[in-house]
Parts: C-alpha cells; structure tokens; sequence
C-alpha cells in the first residue's frame, strides 16, 4: 500500500507541476497581448470546485477543481473546451481573444507547449548537471544477451555481445532506442566468441512486437545461479542455497536468471484473471528443478510460490547473481554550461523517438498498448527517488507537448491548425464551424481516454 502511495503522489505532484506550468505558457502570452483570462485552474471544476479566489482588481479567478484530469485557463473570446457560445453572441471587445491579430493569438496557443518543450529541456539538462550520465554500453556486456527464437532466426546467437548498427553507429545502452535501431537496421554488429561479425536483417522489424514478445526479442544474459535467499521464503523452505542452479520450473526450461522471472511473472498473471481457490492453490505449486552446488545430479521437487501482499506478484524468495554490477560503467560529468547541450541533444532523441513510435498506434497491439492514469502512474518508482522523479517529469512534459500540438480541435494543435489556414487564406473559420470542431475533437479525446484506462483495468484484470 505504501508503494502505491509514494507512486501517486509523484505521479500528483509531476502532473500538477506541468498542468500548471503548460497553462501558465497560454496565461503568459494573454496578459502580455493584453486578453483578459476569466479562469486559471488546476484540475478541473465541473459542478464545483475544492476552493477558488479572485485577488483585487483582477480579471481572473484562480481556483482548484476536483477532478484530476488536467486544468485550464478560460480565456476570455475563445471557442474553447468551456463551449460558452453565449460570449461569442455579443460584440468583440478589445480585451478578447477574437479582437487580436492571428500572429498574437498563435502564440497565445502555441505557449503551452512551448513552455513545456522548455521545461523538459531544462530538466534534463539540470540532471545532466547535477547527476552526470551514467550508462552500461552494451559491447561490455561481457555475458552478451539473450534472445527469444524469431531473433535466433535472423541471425543471433545467446552470448551475442551487441556492438553497433548501420543505423546511429555505436549502441549507448541497453533500452528503447537499441531496439528501435535495430529494428530500422539492416546491419547490427555484435562480437561472438571473441570474434566481431555482422548479421544482416530486413531494416522494417516491428518494434512494438520485439518489446511485447514474451519472451522479448532480447535481454541481458544473466546466469541462472542463486546469489540470495530470503528468509522464510518457500526457496529456503525446499532447501535451495546460494550458489544453487535453477534447470526448470513449472516444466519450462530455465537456461537465464530471465527465464525464471519471465515464468514466476506468467503465474502471477494467470493468478490475477480471477480464479477458485483450488484452481489458485494449482496455480501456485509447482515443480522445480534444482542441480545444488557441487551436486552432480539434479533434484525435483515441488514449491508453493507466495503472493507478495506489497505488490500482489507470486514470489519464490531468491534473487539470481547479478553479473550486471561487475559490468564497465560510463561516467560523464557536465559543467553547468556544458549541461544545456547534453541536455537538449537528450531531450531532442527522447521527442525523435516518440514521435517515430507513434506509426504503431495506428495498429491493433498499438491500441492495446495505450495507458491511462494507471499506466503513466505505475512508471514512477516505487520509493522516493529525486532523479528517476525528474526524469519521469521531463519525458512526461514532452509528451504533454506533443500531444497538444496535434492537429486535433479541442487541442492547442487544432486551435493552431486553423490560425494557420487563417494566416495563409486569410479567411477566419465561422464560430459556428469551431464550435462543431471543438465538440468533434473533444469526442476523440473522450474516447482516447476511455481507451486508454480502459486498457489500464484489462490488464490489471490479466486480460492483457
């Protein structure tokens, strides 16, 4: 419970912190043109609102809503999510939105996400500087990596040690922009046994298949040799000690530490699609097969795995040797001037990369792999940890920029799409056409959202 507790009041306080800021770029561009803002909220207020207030010889009354899906600021003479039409109905004035050139209400719009371009660029770079980088390359993965059949197929071979691709050259670390080189590759350096060779593949991989594959397309080879037990775990309970090799369990083959998790990971799956309680007891014996150290033959036997009440996944109580720690690390440290370009080339390959990721939402498993509030929320840790908090923030900022700027009435992106055919037609859309557009893409983005935490609860249910 406690764990929850820490992701959701990061996940609160990181959105809280980019609603307001993105709002403030649009608050910003208003006062400074001189439009009148009526409401700036975080959160948003339908029916009431937690508390507002209205400072003296202001326009704008500031206030916190109830429901924390966003937040807004109401500004005065725009055709906006508020849809209040009755404003439009009556003369311009000069302090609104309608009243001012295309120029200044473009950059009202775009001031959101300019903000939070900015702020995603700053936060990197601050953590540039303050942390440095620090990264595993993948060609001193001395173990090399694992990897899942259809990979064996085009080429590779378990112990493989990744080097580089004809794509960015030199792989940096292990994560989502190898697998995106390698799936546009059409030449993927690796050294195997001692010698450095070249596999040929299409160029045109599915990304989103390779990550989703279970097992995935590829994963750190890790020795299938207990380091640790814990105490009063069903490990110790059948005897298991360090320095033990796990051979199988549950009648797969285990050949990698990752083997093993990716099986126990399974039965908590199986176990959250809401069984009876003798189909659950079923669920959690199983057999395992286990060569104790110095042994020559191996032993079976059967364990009960446990629910872990923390994190409600089936544990066993053993952790593998972790090869990983005794890997070369990278280490760059960043003067304080230094820190803005790191931090911007940083930021501007995590933009590039989503961005190139967006051509398999279109698909069916993209749609699967949509994620609501849940999902966002779960990528935080599970202890308060300032680093992993900003980096989380900053990847969060860019996509809330990305997304507004999308080309969909009811976001910024649709209320810039038609300033620019203004600008160029020099022709304004009709109130009445904007009005219908904004019920349109407020729709859309209705149906995303229920989309997407609906997903959340299917996999939640292990529907997914």
């Amino acid at each position: 419970m406690e764990d929850i507790l820490i992701r959701v009041l990061q996940f609160m306080l990181s959105i809280s912190l980019l609603v307001l800021l993105h709002e403030g770029g649009h608050f910003f561009f208003s006062k400074l043109f001189g439009v009148r803002v009526e409401k700036f909220y975080l959160f948003f207020d339908p029916w009431f609102h937690i508390f507002e207030f209205k400072p003296k010889h202001s326009d704008t009354t500031y206030g916190l809503g109830w429901l924390p899906l966003g937040g807004y600021c109401k500004i005065a003479g725009m055709i906006d999510e508020s849809f209040d039409t009755e404003q439009m109905k009556k003369p311009a004035e000069p302090w609104e939105f309608r009243s001012k050139p295309a120029w200044q209400r473009l950059l009202i719009m775009i001031g959101g996400v300019t903000v939070n371009f900015i702020l995603a660029l700053f936060i990197y770079s601050m953590l540039m500087f303050t942390w440095g980088d620090t990264y595993i390359m993948p060609k001193n993965y001395t173990q090399g990596m694992q990897f899942n059949n259809y990979a064996k197929s085009l080429g590779f071979q378990d112990h493989d040690i990744l080097v580089g691709s004809d794509v960015h050259g030199e792989f940096k670390e292990f994560g989502g922009d190898m697998y995106r080189d390698i799936s546009q590759a059409k030449r993927v350096d690796v050294i195997r046994k001692g010698k450095k060779i070249s596999i040929q593949l299409p160029g045109d991989l599915n990304m989103l298949d390779m990550i989703k594959a279970k097992p995935s397309f590829m994963y750190p080879y890790l020795p299938n040799i207990v380091d640790s037990i814990e105490k009063g775990s069903p490990a110790q309970k059948i005897g298991i000690q360090s320095g033990d090799k796990i051979l199988a369990i549950n009648g797969q083959k285990v050949i990698t530490g990752s083997d093993f998790t990716r099986i126990v990971r399974g039965k908590s799956d199986d176990l959250n699609k809401g069984m009876s309680h003798k189909d659950s007891t079923d669920i959690l014996t199983v057999p395992i097969v286990i060569l104790h150290k110095n042994a020559t033959k191996a032993d079976t036997t059967k364990v009960t795995l446990v629910k872990d009440a923390e994190t409600d996944n089936i544990k066993i109580g053993l952790s593998f040797v972790n090869v990983m720690k005794d890997y070369k690390q990278t280490h760059i440290e960043y003067s304080f001037l230094a820190s803005f370009p790191a931090g911007i080339k940083y930021g501007w390959d995590v933009l590039k990369g989503y961005i190139g990721d967006m051509k398999y939402v279109a698909s069916k498993d993209g749609v699967k792999s949509l994620g609501g509030f849940g999902a966002i929320g779960s990528m935080f840790p599970t202890t308060w940890d300032w680093y992993l908090f900003w980096k989380m923030t900053a990847f969060l900022s860019i996509i809330l920029a990305f997304m507004n700027i999308l080309p969909i009435p009811a976001l910024d992106g649709g209320h810039v799409m038609f300033l620019i055919y203004e600008m160029i037609t020099r022709r304004k859309p009709s109130e009445d056409f904007l009005v219908k557009a904004e019920y349109v893409g407020f729709t859309i983005l209705i149906l995303l959202l229920i989309v997407a935490n609906l997903n959340d609860v299917l996999r939640f249910l292990g529907f997914m």
